[in-house]
């Protein structure tokens, strides 16, 4: 896969988990505002958090596979994070402690916001890059 080619897919790749960032952050202060309930919460953004971790994943392989190694290595943390949640079976939002953890998972929502929008810009930056080269 050319390099411009690989950016394009990350550019888009990366808008998609933004704007579950976004979801997920509209739905924590929902729930802070007492628009939702917590089981309803839960339904809605647990299946999200596998697709959401999966492919911020593959995009993560496919920069190692390419050869991309600054780009893989500023997406590494991430991957091990997402990974950690994963093996210690902590991905997924519990309806009974929602209360309990909700500040904790505002504050990992707003934090991959940033991460995915600053990676967003750097993607887009790169793509263009690589596109006036080719």
């Amino acid at each position: 896969m050319s390099e411009a080619w690989l950016f394009v897919f990350a550019v888009v790749v990366n808008a998609i988990n933004l704007f579950s960032q976004v979801f997920f952050t509209i739905m924590y202060s929902d729930l802070e505002s007492d628009y939702i309930n917590p089981i309803e919460l839960c339904s809605k953004l647990n299946p999200w958090y596998l697709p959401e971790a999966g492919i911020h994943a593959f995009l993560t392989v496919m920069f190692l596979l390419n050869g991309c190694w600054f780009t893989f290595l500023m997406n590494l943390p991430l991957l091990a994070y997402n990974v950690n949640k994963f093996i210690n079976k902590n991905h997924l939002l519990d309806a009974t402690e929602i209360f309990r953890t909700l500040s904790k998972h505002k504050k990992e929502s707003f934090v991959k916001l940033g991460f995915h929008l600053l990676m967003f810009f750097y993607y887009l930056y790169r793509m263009i890059l690589a596109l006036v080269q080719d």
